[in-house]
């Protein structure tokens, strides 16, 4: 049953995100599969197993950043307005709602999740971070701030960068021992820069 609604949910973000400014370089459909995915595995890893939650995590890593059809700043408020809209249709409870739409408020940077599922999906949005993709995708992040002129240098990115990862600690147990060593690997590398 949730596979289905899954995949129709999945089909219609893709046909949103589409519409995406093309200086979104970070932000795209790339990063949402990629969130949605790695949602999945840390929830798996960290013994969540309910269908109906597994499913319901899926969905708010779908939405977390379709407010960025409307936004940059700000943009989580706008994710839970079009999860809203487009999911009319759809059968979920206010129980349900309420829940994706905590879930997609708990990626607003900082992260301060509140709960396990919170933890998980915040885990999933910057997993990049302790991977060793890092550079290609930070690379694409340091392209989107360029093109909205949020920096004007590599230098200057660099900067931000260093000080993220150093103030960065993931939540789940899982991405503390999949993750944190390896995010420590690129702060010593990008301290040496």
């Amino acid at each position: 049953m949730y596979s289905h609604q899954f995949l129709q949910l999945k089909s219609n973000v893709i046909r949103l995100l589409g519409n995406l400014d093309s200086r979104l370089t970070y932000h795209n459909v790339t990063h949402t599969l990629d969130v949605t995915e790695m949602a999945e595995k840390i929830a798996r890893a960290e013994n969540i197993t309910n269908e109906k939650t597994l499913f319901l995590l899926k969905v708010a890593a779908l939405y977390h950043d379709t407010g960025f059809l409307k936004v940059y700043k700000g943009h989580e408020e706008k994710s839970c307005t079009i999860f809203l809209e487009e999911t009319r249709s759809y059968s979920f409870s206010q129980e349900d709602n309420d829940l994706i739409l905590g879930l997609i408020m708990a990626t607003r940077i900082p992260q301060n999740p509140k709960t396990h599922l919170q933890q998980i999906i915040c885990d999933a949005d910057l997993d990049y971070l302790g991977r060793e993709d890092f550079s290609v995708i930070a690379d694409n992040l340091f392209q989107e701030s360029l093109n909205y002129g949020f920096v004007s240098s590599k230098e200057e990115w660099d900067d931000i960068q260093l000080n993220f990862i150093k103030n960065h600690h993931y939540h789940t147990l899982t991405s503390k021992q999949w993750r944190e060593p390896v995010m420590q690997k690129h702060y010593s590398m990008l301290a040496t820069h």
